[in-house]
């Protein structure tokens, strides 16, 4: 039975069990009010450490950086990771309506404001670039260093990959995804095609039909960590996932604000601070050219290429990735 804010929002609410003892997660729960609903995040390092705001994407959570949080924790940063709304720690709203990326961005916005972040470090990936770069883009003064990886903002002459089409496509009914049930779960599967522990030939057999071969121990508890989020939940804890294909710029222009991202992408071309391309060179959603062809935008940029990354690579590279950034530092 959902539970309602008072202004009338349906949402559910993980229960806190599923996240015990996850892999590499020993981090607890804060969390911060938006319109009602706990958007969670965590916070760990020295408070006067340099301040690092990690954001994730789809189908992901805080979970995903767990390996540049604690690089960073040990070299004495502190670090921010929050779960958008519908993911993670946070709670889910039932109704796909409700879902924006404005509000998205609102949320972010609504954080930072919170806890008073200033010259922070931005990690950005998938959906997280949009929704971060737009906290640069209203609130400059509060960024000192970005670090861009495996993303983009929507604007004109931006060419969508056929992998990210077919993304789409499979969240819209009659899709592979779209029928994706969370009982049992498979959120978590479709990670381990993505991170290299299943054979890609094997999703259809998992979404459709429910064959989970057997994982080596660490996929294993790396898979549960995904799943963690939505376990319990049933089909409507997933609304906040789906919604993220289907707001795709090129799709759905309002839900996906095309407008402001293009604006963002114009606006963040006069940054002049540092700003550090850390890119997986095996994506084929947001390819390593397109990658290359952002960053020569910026004079000062850097650009470091990680090969056999993919999509997610903070899950697979992300102690690399945060060496590659303190490098920079110096």
């Amino acid at each position: 039975m959902p539970l309602m804010t008072n202004d009338g929002v349906p949402f559910l609410r993980s229960d806190d069990a599923a996240f015990a003892d996850l892999a590499d997660w020993p981090y607890p729960q804060r969390h911060v009010d938006f319109q009602g609903l706990r958007q969670a995040y965590v916070d760990e390092g020295p408070r006067d450490g340099p301040v690092a705001l990690l954001m994730h994407g789809m189908p992901t959570w805080g979970y995903l950086n767990r390996h540049i949080i604690a690089a960073l924790v040990a070299a004495g940063w502190r670090c921010i990771a929050a779960d958008h709304i519908g993911f993670g720690r946070s709670d889910k709203v039932v109704d796909p309506g409700w879902y924006s990326i404005d509000r998205h961005m609102a949320a972010h916005a609504a954080l930072i404001a919170a806890l008073d972040l200033r010259d922070v470090t931005l990690f950005v990936q998938d959906w997280g670039g949009p929704i971060g770069l737009a906290q640069v883009a209203d609130s400059r003064e509060r960024f000192a260093r970005l670090v861009v990886m495996n993303t983009w903002l929507h604007h004109d002459g931006f060419e969508y990959t056929p992998a990210i089409r077919r993304w789409h496509a499979g969240w819209n009914p009659g899709g592979l995804f779209a029928e994706m049930t969370p009982d049992p779960l498979s959120i978590g599967w479709f990670l381990q095609v993505s991170l290299g522990a299943i054979d890609p030939a094997a999703i259809s057999g998992i979404v459709r039909d429910r064959r989970y071969p057997d994982l080596p121990p660490a996929a294993e508890a790396t898979r549960r960590g995904y799943d963690a989020p939505f376990a319990g939940l049933g089909k409507d804890g997933l609304t906040g996932a789906r919604r993220f294909p289907l707001s795709l710029p090129f799709a759905n222009p309002e839900g996906g604000a095309a407008t402001r991202q293009a604006m963002i992408f114009e606006r963040l071309a006069g940054w002049r601070g540092p700003i550090h391309f850390v890119w997986g060179g095996a994506d084929d959603v947001f390819t390593a050219d397109w990658g290359r062809a952002w960053a020569a935008r910026f004079p000062q940029a850097t650009f470091d290429l990680l090969p056999d990354a993919g999509h997610f690579l903070q899950d697979t590279h992300g102690g690399e990735i945060a060496r590659l950034v303190l490098g920079h530092i110096g």
